[in-house]
């Protein structure tokens, strides 16, 4: 091409593939659910398939039983339903140079300051469009965005698929969804929002399992500040929000950070087991950058960083979301 520039060239690939690490930091470290969901590790990288296959965790396995010497055991299958498939979704954002920028930045210093400053916003644009993704229900981009919590943690469970399972057919396949007026009588408000958290707290509790984040937009993060006492008022920024700040919620057997995440959507609370939600992407996209991609009619060059995945689940049963 008439304006190459092996050198500048090489500073663009260099500073890109050194960023890509911070790419991924940063998109996860700019979402809470995600932060959690890397404390847990349950940010995975995959080879590839035709979907995402997400094994199911539903219910106890029906065949435990005690026994006696050679009694028979139990070997029927538990549920003829044993696995979701999620699509994958593909993302992009570019790093355009003009041949005007290359030549009038063909000094070294120049040109990382160029390159830095356009990578920069390429990591920030990346990372806060996932980060909306994570809380989007999957129709956003004629149905080609991440199908993130509002896809599995539903405002009207039994209706739509999730991972090729109808919702409507399969009720082991619904979250909690509780409407603030429908089902507590009232808009929530400082005085209501513990026991409507209480009352979704205790139909997502099995055994053990509880959730571990509650992720809230700001009226109903304020909402469950001011109806704290000064001194319940407890905040972390431990490792289980990685940074975010947030309050404590104590429920019936468990409690979970209250962090305040506006990408929740408006008058929105999830109460979240991040044990059984996942965020999955490709090995090969996993905001890989691209080779040169050379206009036809410009003078100009492109590099691309590359995102391949989707959330994922394996029991939606677990999560809760309070609603207007």
């Amino acid at each position: 091409m008439a304006f190459a520039n092996s050198n500048f060239d090489a500073i663009v690939t260099t500073t890109l593939k050194n960023r890509t690490g911070k790419v991924a930091d940063n998109v996860t470290a700019n979402n809470s659910v995600l932060a959690e969901l890397s404390r847990k590790g349950n940010i995975m990288l995959e080879d590839g398939g035709q979907s995402l296959v997400q094994e199911l965790d539903f219910a106890e396995n029906s065949t435990f039983s005690y026994y006696s010497g050679y009694e028979v055991l139990d070997i029927t299958a538990s549920d003829v339903i044993s696995a979701a498939e999620f699509d994958w979704k593909q993302a992009a954002v570019s790093v355009v140079i003009s041949g005007l920028d290359m030549r009038r930045n063909s000094g070294k210093n120049r040109m990382i300051n160029l390159i830095a400053a356009r990578v920069k916003n390429a990591e920030n644009t990346m990372a806060n469009n996932l980060s909306t993704g994570i809380f989007s229900d999957g129709t956003g981009s004629g149905g080609k965005e991440i199908g993130g919590l509002g896809l599995i943690v539903a405002p009207s469970p039994a209706t739509g698929t999730v991972g090729g399972i109808n919702r409507a057919n399969f009720a082991f396949w619904r979250n909690i969804a509780y409407d603030a007026s429908s089902d507590g009588g009232a808009a929530a408000s400082a005085s209501n929002i513990q026991a409507y958290m209480n009352a979704v707290w205790v139909q997502l509790k099995r055994g053990s399992d509880c959730p571990n984040l509650i992720a809230a937009d700001n009226n109903y993060f304020n909402f469950f500040w001011e109806s704290l006492t000064a001194i319940q008022r407890i905040t972390t920024s431990d490792k289980a929000t990685s940074g975010f700040r947030s309050l404590e919620y104590n429920g019936p057997g468990g409690s979970a950070p209250v962090v305040l995440d506006n990408g929740a959507g408006a008058d929105k609370m999830y109460l979240l087991n991040t044990d059984y939600l996942f965020f999955k992407v490709h090995k090969d996209a996993n905001y890989a950058v691209s080779d040169d991609r050379v206009s036809n009619n410009q003078d100009a060059i492109t590099k691309h960083i590359l995102f391949m995945g989707n959330m994922t689940a394996s029991n939606c049963s677990l999560q809760g979301v309070i609603k207007a």
